[in-house]
């Protein structure tokens, strides 16, 4: 295995997931905000499921998102 190869591939990939996530994240929290669902001052639970094939690894992370 290449490290420096791997490890560049590797941060790629978190930030492309980090930037995603925080776009969608955003976009979800704002519409539920305009639309009345929530009023813009809860903690929202949030769990992500990191599944990588070939080395049967998944990963469940949980947190909560606080908005205000």
């Amino acid at each position: 295995m290449n490290e420096d190869t791997f490890n560049t591939s590797l941060r790629g990939f978190l930030k492309k997931v980090g930037i995603t996530s925080q776009r969608e994240i955003e976009k979800a929290v704002r519409n539920a905000v305009a639309s009345g669902r929530i009023k813009g001052n809860e903690k929202l639970p949030a769990k992500v499921v990191l599944t990588i094939g070939g080395v049967s690894l998944s990963q469940e992370i949980t947190g909560e998102i606080e908005l205000g």
